[in-house]
């Protein structure tokens, strides 16, 4: 088999701090090699340092093969159009001007490829995170490399998608591509997998072939077992602490009817583009509606008021931990306080941050945290702030397994403690195992509500449906 990239010894300090440690790899042509590790393992750094963006202190990589990175943070530019993000520092010129409808002819021709049907002309910041993804990868595709390296491409990513993307990465496979597969979900990976590298604290503590199981996959990335994916604790339903009653923005939602109790967890669950998040950040009062109300312990929220909301007991876990959950340069402790300013206790702090295992200091900027610590301190100010109900979207994207079990037990702990959660999620197994009830929505509406122990195929006959007007 060619070897397209071999890594020797890589190591790589940020301050005292030692990222990597020693790491080899090798990525061979006609491949799927994937990078396993729990968040702060070394995996986005390892990428980096191949990709040219670091520079590493010791160690040897030898290329014979042109290489593209998909990263975890998308790297489009939301004011430009969708063909202008796909031809970014490529755009085709003639006469000495940028052709704009060689892009337009070339643009639907790469967004088919990955099965996306958006207009080119429409702007990135318009299109929802799944959307951007998606668009990221089909700009990598044009580019023909040799070695493509995706990092966490289908943590935002739909079922149908992740399918659809899969497909992809065989078919670039047969063609001898080399292909760095980064991702937290086991399942794609012993969908995909042909050799399996696992990081632990910067370093490679094995190599696996495709047929390794879960629990080996676990106990070598964590260091100990995890007995149960979703620890789901059901508790009785007390009162109805978040009411949403006919909520309608016209051509988004309409007529979003869910309550959730104290003790309860709700999942909502549906296609990107059905209005999930779109109805979150309304309840929230983040953006506004046209008609309904939404309710807190039984007293009405002003809409469009996100203080209100918070005083009421409501919090949200946005989709975007970037844009919407963090200031990237205040450190993780300025991050934890944002919403419970009145309230600098620095033990409680300290312990939300032992409890989520957040790799990093409470002293230290907030950007220099792996994705999945920074996702967990979006969600350590929420518990900070002890709210009465929490709408979690995608709490878990780009979170290893280790940490996603520990997300799941601190929403076991809130709603033991009468909170409710309104959890949205593209990942079905998480929506099912970790919701008392799901309620699917498709095209703007709710299609209907599964009780726990739903099946993957029920909750998507219901996304998938047409629901009359």
């Amino acid at each position: 088999m060619k070897t397209l990239i071999t890594a020797r010894g890589i190591t790589k300090h940020f301050g005292a701090t030692k990222a990597l440690d020693g790491v080899d790899l090798e990525i061979f042509a006609g491949e799927v090699h994937v990078l396993l590790g729990e968040n702060g393992a070394g995996k986005s750094t390892l990428v980096k340092v191949l990709a040219g963006i670091h520079g590493h202190d010791a160690g040897t990589i030898e290329g014979h093969a042109s290489l593209a990175v998909i990263h975890q943070e998308l790297a489009l530019v939301p004011e430009l159009s969708v063909a202008e993000n796909l031809f970014l520092n490529r755009l085709p010129r003639r006469f000495g001007f940028v052709d704009r409808a060689e892009m337009r002819r070339r643009a639907p021709e790469l967004l088919d490829r990955v099965g996306l049907d958006v207009d080119p002309d429409a702007k990135v910041k318009d299109l929802g995170i799944a959307q951007q993804q998606m668009i990221e990868i089909a700009r990598a595709l044009d580019k023909n490399a040799g070695v493509l390296i995706l990092d966490e491409p289908t943590a935002v990513l739909t079922e149908t998608e992740t399918d659809r993307l899969l497909q992809i990465m065989a078919q670039l496979r047969q063609n001898g591509v080399g292909l760095v597969f980064i991702t937290h979900h086991l399942d794609e990976i012993q969908r995909i997998a042909d050799r399996i590298t696992v990081l632990r604290d910067g370093r490679s503590v094995g190599v696996l072939g495709p047929k390794a199981t879960t629990r080996h996959m676990i106990e070598l990335m964590v260091g100990r077992p995890i007995d149960e994916q979703y620890p789901r604790a059901q508790q009785r339903p007390g009162q109805p602490l978040l009411s949403i009653e006919g909520l309608t923005k016209r051509g988004v939602f309409e007529d979003i009817t869910i309550e959730v109790h104290a003790g309860e967890v709700v999942g909502i669950a549906g296609l990107v583009g059905a209005g999930r998040t779109e109805v979150a950040r309304a309840a929230f009062g983040v953006d506004g509606y046209d008609r309904g109300t939404v309710k807190v312990d039984g007293k009405p929220l002003r809409r469009n008021d996100v203080q209100a909301a918070i005083k009421a007991g409501l919090g949200l876990v946005p989709e975007d931990r970037k844009g919407q959950g963090l200031v990237l340069t205040a450190t993780v402790g300025q991050n934890l306080e944002l919403v419970t300013l009145h309230d600098r206790d620095r033990k409680r702090l300290h312990d939300i941050a032992g409890k989520l295992r957040i790799k990093g200091r409470v002293e230290q900027p907030v950007k220099e945290l792996s994705g999945g610590n920074q996702q967990k301190v979006v969600i350590g100010k929420w518990l900070l702030a002890d709210p009465k109900v929490l709408i979690l979207d995608e709490p878990t994207r780009g979170v290893d397994v280790g940490a996603k079990v520990e997300i799941y037990e601190l929403i076991n702990r809130m709603t033991a403690q009468g909170r409710a959660v309104l959890l949205v999620s593209s990942d079905l197994p998480e929506v099912i195992g970790m919701s008392d009830r799901v309620v699917v929505m498709a095209h703007g509406r709710v299609a209907g509500e599964l009780p726990r122990g739903a099946t993957q195929d029920q909750v998507m006959a219901l996304a998938v449906q047409e629901i009359s007007a």
